[in-house]
């Protein structure tokens, strides 16, 4: 089957090799738990429905649908945020999760955009390939929740330090989205940048501090 999906906690993940990636991560306890049994509920329905799924155009159209929707809710409710840190409001704090981004752009991936959010972070970016005489094409890759992984370990524990404290700073999973085609990749690209003044944070998207564009 081309799609491949697996569940990692509550999200679908479908991570190919070599691929541009749409993901979004965000902090700890920035939704409600309610939500977040909301959307594991819609999670388990979507599964019986993938099993009873045999064309692989249909899976196809419903994985996209379904992830569409998922990211949806979790980008509104995340930019109205009615409980939960903000920390990334944190000038410090942004700019290690800046850094971070762009420390592994050319190693990992080749870096598109990125948008750090008070409270999650969206990034775009196309896995890089490693030359590998071992391996059997030649060429090895990251993994996204790899990469997204040891980021996040990272950057959370630096601002752990910069706040004085301890404990869980990030949402242990992310959001990640093949982007399919150059249609897809450059409306995925303004999202991201009309991020904070679809949030009122700003009235022109290069007015935000925290946003990177590649042109």
């Amino acid at each position: 089957m081309e799609d491949k999906i697996f569940y990692k906690r509550n999200l679908p993940h479908y991570q190919p090799p070599f691929a541009t990636y749409f993901v979004t991560f965000r902090l700890a306890n920035s939704l409600p738990r309610h939500i977040i049994e909301e959307l594991k509920r819609e999670n388990e329905v979507f599964e019986r429905v993938i099993l009873n799924t045999i064309h692989p155009l249909k899976l196809k159209i419903l994985l996209n649908n379904q992830r569409k929707r998922y990211f949806g809710k979790f980008d509104k409710l995340l930019d109205n945020p009615a409980s939960g840190p903000l920390w990334l409001k944190n000038a410090p704090i942004a700019q290690v999760v800046l850094d971070a981004i762009k420390f592994r752009d050319g190693e990992k991936y080749e870096l598109h955009a990125y948008c750090i959010m008070p409270n999650y972070v969206h990034m775009l970016f196309t896995i890089t390939r490693i030359a590998d005489s071992s391996s059997p094409n030649g060429v090895r890759t990251y993994i996204v929740s790899k990469i997204l992984q040891d980021l996040k370990k990272f950057t959370a524990s630096e601002a752990n330090r910069i706040l004085k404290r301890t404990g869980q700073f990030w949402h242990r999973e992310s959001y990640d989205h093949v982007v399919r085609n150059h249609k897809e990749f450059n409306n995925i690209l303004n999202y991201i940048l009309q991020n904070p003044v679809r949030a009122g944070l700003v009235n022109d998207w290069t007015k935000w501090k925290w946003s990177y564009w590649k042109t």
